[in-house]
């Protein structure tokens, strides 16, 4: 374990730390600035798992990074040659074309602040994961010159002296049962030119592999990752969520939904908590599920109104297709089958998390809130889903 080292950075709740320390990875210290996420973090893969060997001159708590660049210089550069690899991209948010994409948002400028993490540390390889938005530039009608903040990185790490292979890679390629396509950055410390490449190749090669040592489907629908966790299998009161009620277990019916229960006790999937719907909106539901004609495509516009819709949009899911990209807006999709959104339990199974891993904090929040909590359905939506951080950890230990 400790001839692989590894340094997350923007961790949020630990989908790419889990990933690698089940891929064997030793963990060095994680960088998360919310105290919502971290408490995830920290519950699954610092204490229970103790996946990291914190160093002494750093606290073991929520940590900005332009705080530790600042504040423990030396302390970084010393860890020059120790490091294996630095893993995760800045927030993401200001870049997503499923948001709002705002170019003066005050956490594009985190990007820089890695390079900076990056150019004190150096690393032997760089992992780094954002939104496919990321490769577009900002105003390129208004500015023809303006170029996309992934162009900033790839050459200011070449300049470090990396060789780099950026790609945009679709999740579900790799056994995610989501469509959720992500720019992955791949960099060696003075690697010769096109080295890097070699990631996506073995990627590829090692996939079938991979399944077949974890007796895993290849392309698993939302049925295949979630029809164990219905609503009718019966209903108990939330263990940590008064007033709720949350779902028990059915038996699994494949080998997607055997894997992800691994290791779990009891008959409660935890953070399996159902949302309450007033009768209205119950209604609706019903309705679209028994007449809207199409399913994993967003309905909004006047479509949305004539279906009694009062959200911005929702997409009702297909049972036997693999999800659209899971987001951080609980209420963006409709389950297949029952008049309800999906629980956080849902979305983790969707995004790949084993069952054992525990979210922590609020289930959800909003108004001004939104800008401040991480809450579950958060936490889970902005995850880098495990099952391809895993496959990437084995592939750069074997370029290593």
């Amino acid at each position: 374990m400790d001839k692989f080292r590894v340094i997350d950075l923007f961790a949020g709740c630990g989908g790419l730390s889990l990933g690698l320390y089940l891929a064997g990875w030793s963990g060095v210290f994680a960088i998360e600035k919310n105290p919502c996420a971290y408490a995830t973090l920290c519950h699954n893969l610092i204490e229970n798992k103790n996946h990291f060997n914190w160093p002494d001159w750093l606290p073991q708590q929520p940590l900005d990074i332009l705080e530790v660049n600042k504040l423990y210089a030396e302390q970084l550069k010393s860890l020059r040659g120790t490091i294996d690899l630095v893993a995760g991209g800045p927030p993401c948010q200001g870049f997503s074309m499923a948001g709002r994409r705002v170019k003066d948002d005050i956490r594009n400028q985190l990007v820089f602040a890695y390079i900076s993490f990056i150019s004190m540390v150096m690393p032997k390889l760089l992992l780094f994961e954002n939104v496919k938005g990321f490769t577009y530039a900002f105003d390129k009608k208004k500015n023809p010159n303006s170029i996309p903040y992934s162009t900033i990185v790839i050459e200011k790490l070449k300049g470090l002296g990396y060789d780099v292979c950026p790609q945009v890679i679709d999740f579900s390629q790799f056994g995610v049962p989501q469509r959720r396509k992500r720019f992955i950055l791949v960099g060696i410390l003075n690697g010769k030119k096109n080295a890097a490449g070699q990631f996506i190749t073995r990627l590829w090669k090692n996939r079938e592999q991979f399944f077949l040592e974890n007796n895993l489907p290849k392309h698993p629908s939302i049925a295949d990752a979630i029809s164990d966790l219905l609503r009718s299998n019966g209903e108990v009161d939330t263990p940590d969520r008064k007033g709720f009620k949350s779902g028990i277990y059915g038996n699994p019916s494949n080998e997607y939904q055997v894997y992800m229960r691994k290791n779990v006790q009891g008959i409660i999937p935890q953070s399996h908590s159902f949302a309450h719907h007033c009768k209205e909106k119950v209604h609706c539901f019903e309705k679209l599920l028994a007449y809207y004609p199409i399913r994993n495509k967003r309905i909004d516009g006047k479509e949305r109104e004539k279906w009694g819709i009062h959200q911005r949009g929702l997409t009702v899911l297909d049972a036997q297709s693999i999800a659209p990209t899971i987001t951080n807006m609980p209420d963006d999709y409709l389950h297949y089958q029952e008049p309800r959104i999906m629980t956080v339990r849902e979305c983790a199974r969707i995004q790949s998390f084993p069952d054992w891993y525990e979210f922590k904090s609020k289930y959800t929040t909003g108004g001004q809130m939104r800008k401040i909590e991480v809450p579950r359905y958060s936490q889970v939506g902005n995850a880098i889903p495990p099952l391809f951080a895993q496959q990437a950890g084995l592939v750069l230990k074997e370029m290593l």
